[in-house]
């Protein structure tokens, strides 16, 4: 596994990041989190980062934050912003949302059903051509033989499957045999999926405060090579970094395509803390002089390259009481 030669971002965590700075537990002000991804999308990182995910109901806080920050432009027009659609109240909040969206680059949709038919029935009639969308079931509704019946009624469709791997409490975390569940009912049915909430670091680990199993994003790109639901429940189980970063290095071309085609992205309200956890484990690396793209144009604050990475930590790991699982890390 290697970077492209366009890019210092290797191809396996190429656009894995979509951006849910305003989702908890992050909460960061819309009017923060629009020029922060800004600059996101200038950095030396610009590959792995993926599109701003915002709410249905904050679109208009989002159009004025936009505007702000146009206006605040050094020089020269800014790119239209690409957004993903995040629609928890399902199907009755797509029509509103996607004319509420006409001023941004729409990049996606993501809908949460308890019907994963009517969902895709909406989707087909009014999702504009060739902007993609993922269907969220809760887990409760995946157990037994209801993931079958939902992951049969997605593969017919051009939508992905999304799934959560994490929340406030201890059982919106699915354990390692859930989640491989998930991935290799997807993988043996050719179906991508996203992941969300939960995954801030690259690899599983305990949270020192809450007690809170969280799975590893290493894990999850690794176990999403797998069939075998007894073999990718082992890769998810996997906590050390150094055993994970030599099975990443060890990936070829062709299984890097597989992985990504199946695993394509995860929602995380830090962008600096996945990629910090890489860095610390030699999986990426900014460029002896990490300018941005636009630098000498000036229409975007840099921001520093990633922190030193550490071991996770209360601050990093855990999530507030007062959080709704529904909306964490979108």
């Amino acid at each position: 596994m290697s970077p492209t030669p366009e890019s210092v971002v290797p191809e396996l965590f190429r656009g894995l990041f979509d951006d849910a700075a305003v989702f908890p537990p992050g909460n960061l002000p819309v009017a923060e989190a629009v020029p922060a991804h800004r600059a996101h999308r200038t950095a030396w990182y610009a590959d792995a980062v993926g599109p701003f995910l915002c709410g249905a109901g904050r679109l208009g806080e989002l159009a004025g934050a936009a505007d702000a920050a146009a206006d605040a432009a050094a020089e020269g027009p800014v790119p239209v912003l690409r957004v993903g659609l995040v629609l928890p109240g399902g199907s009755s909040e797509l029509g509103p949302a996607l004319a509420a969206v006409a001023p941004f680059e729409l990049a996606g949709v993501e809908l949460t059903t308890r019907d994963a038919r009517e969902a895709v029935a909406a989707l087909d009639l009014l999702l504009p051509p060739a902007v993609p969308a993922a269907v969220e079931l809760p887990r409760e509704l995946l157990r037994g033989d209801g993931l079958d019946e939902v992951l049969d009624v997605l593969v017919d469709s051009p939508y992905r499957a999304k799934f959560r791997t994490g929340g406030v409490v201890p059982g919106a975390f699915p354990d390692e045999d859930e989640l491989a569940g998930f991935l290799t009912g997807c993988a043996q049915r050719g179906l991508p999926y996203k992941c969300t909430a939960g995954l801030h670091h690259a690899v599983r680990h305990t949270d020192p405060v809450t007690g809170f199993e969280h799975h590893g994003f290493l894990n999850v790109l690794l176990a999403a090579a797998e069939t075998d639901r007894k073999a990718a429940a082992e890769v998810l189980a996997e906590r050390s970094g150094e055993v994970l970063a030599a099975s990443v290095r060890e990936l070829t071309d062709r299984q890097v395509t597989v992985i990504r085609n199946s695993f394509t992205a995860f929602g995380t309200c830090s962008i600096a803390e996945p990629l910090a956890d890489l860095a610390g484990l030699g999986l990426v690396a900014a460029p002896a002089a990490a300018p941005s793209r636009t630098a000498a144009s000036g229409t975007a604050p840099q921001p520093s390259p990633p922190s030193p990475p550490h071991a996770p930590t209360a601050s990093s790991t855990s999530t507030t009481s007062a959080d709704s699982p529904s909306q964490e890390d979108r």
